[in-house]
């Protein structure tokens, strides 16, 4: 018999070549994963083997850090992350070597154009046979600014503005064309059907844009729409957009508060609560007793210098010299951000509620950039994602690993066989596009 208890969602966030800034050099990292598409491909396909739900990548249009490389701060030069493959071009390549598990990525649209990103992520529907998604983000790296005829990121509230047109323009681009479009009606000599095609003719404050988009209707009616931001104004953007809500919770009332908030303002935008699943990041360090989970976070951090870690923590403290206040002291309040937001606050919190140092603070930050990090047996970390699922904390986690590839095979082998024993994730999949692995309706066409 099916089991009744609620499914959980799994997403495979790669952050290669790990998530802790110290990962990689660990005996067991493999650092060429961040640029070895090898390496790409092997992991999605252990994700699949697996079942997760999708995988996905978060990108930045930068060198992280540029910033102060170009001011002389040489401590960046012991940072990972630095290069990447572009994500888009990757989720393309890993479709051929995959057949159910979801390709999210990242793609700003404080940097980009509605239609080339309509464009590129209809293709890799097509190319997937329906298992494409975008992150939607606004860009947070000020770095990013510098590549694209700025000096400094759009205030926070425009780029959110400049997001929800973008976004009506790429789902209107989506919608270009309707189901059976194409006749290819070699009798006649009629290619497609011009009744069946829409001409957007999108005049807004920040675009406009004719169309119709050049590729034909997306094979699940439209890419999956993801999005991260946690402020104010990102919570309204997801709850207007987001079919998948990515998110750092680190305590369950606030993760709770969260997700009730955001499921709470779909009605406003013609939406349903179950039109969202919010799955927020966690880090596993697993151990086959609590003691030996806890030498591994131990031996970790232990790779981390000091002065790495708050170079780290300067990109959320951007308007005061993080470095001038002592290691040992309580961590400063911060100016309100142009970028980041979300995460700035959290760690705000977090210092607060903890009476953490400013040492603490940096140490925590680099260990899983804000996310939750549990240290445990895989009975404890099963437990923990089980009472998240069951108090409406989460629809499902984005699991970060601290390098790979260790932990993430660990993670895969070890703790989602005991999430099957216990009846709340999938053994297979239940369909053949994201939508239908996520539960997620098909969204109507706006000209149906």
């Amino acid at each position: 018999m099916r089991s009744m208890k609620k499914q959980m969602k799994l997403g495979a966030f790669l952050s290669v070549p790990g998530n802790h800034l110290a990962g990689w050099r660990h005996p067991d990292a493999v650092p060429e994963t961040d640029m070895d598409f090898g390496w790409y491909m092997r992991l999605a396909q252990m994700a699949e083997r697996a079942c997760y739900d999708t995988i996905f990548f978060q990108d930045t249009a930068a060198v992280g850090g540029s910033d102060a490389l170009a001011a002389g701060d040489m401590t960046r030069t012991r940072l990972s992350r630095i290069v990447k493959l572009e994500p888009t071009a990757t989720l393309a390549a890993l479709a051929v070597g995959t057949s159910h598990i979801g390709l999210i990525a990242t793609a700003t649209t404080t940097y980009n154009e509605p239609y080339n990103i309509a464009r590129r992520f209809a293709t890799i529907d097509h190319i997937s046979n329906g298992r494409a998604g975008w992150n939607l983000v606004t860009s947070q790296i000020e770095d990013e600014a510098g590549n694209f005829n700025r000096d400094e990121h759009v205030e926070h509230a425009l780029r959110y503005e400049r997001a929800i047109e973008f976004h009506e323009v790429v789902t209107g681009l989506w919608d270009s064309w309707d189901d059976g479009a194409f006749l290819h009606d070699k009798a006649s000599g009629v290619w497609f059907d011009a009744e069946k095609m829409h001409f957007l003719n999108h005049r807004g404050k920040h675009f406009q844009v004719r169309g119709p988009l050049n590729v034909a209707r997306s094979p699940q009616g439209r890419p999956v729409v993801a999005q991260a931001g946690s402020s104010e104004p990102g919570r309204e953007l997801a709850a207007r957009t987001a079919d998948v809500v990515f998110t750092a919770q680190t305590e369950i009332e606030a993760a709770r508060a969260f997700y009730a908030d955001v499921k709470g303002r779909t009605h406003r935008f013609g939406r349903m609560p179950d039109d969202i699943k919010i799955m927020p990041g966690i880090t596993p360090i697993i151990g086959r007793t609590e003691a030996e989970a806890r030498e591994k976070y131990e031996a970790l951090q232990a790779l981390l210098p000091d002065d790495v870690a708050l170079s780290a923590l300067a990109r959320f403290t951007r308007g005061i010299d993080i470095f001038s206040y002592p290691l040992d002291g309580p961590m400063p309040d911060l100016p309100e951000a142009n970028s980041a937001k979300s995460r700035q606050q959290l760690i705000m919190d977090m210092a607060r509620k903890h009476n953490m140092t400013l040492r603490e603070v940096a140490r925590s930050v680099s260990a899983a950039q804000g996310h939750r990090v549990l240290v445990g047996t895989v009975d404890y970390i099963a437990s923990e994602l089980e009472t998240w699922l069951d108090q409406d904390a989460a629809d499902g986690f984005n699991v970060i690993c601290s390098y790979y590839p260790g932990p993430f095979q660990a993670f895969s082998e070890q703790v989602i066989p005991e999430l099957q024993r216990r009846g709340i994730f999938r053994t297979a999949y239940e369909g053949r596009t994201l939508r239908e692995n996520l539960g997620l309706r098909v969204p109507a066409s706006r000209y149906a």
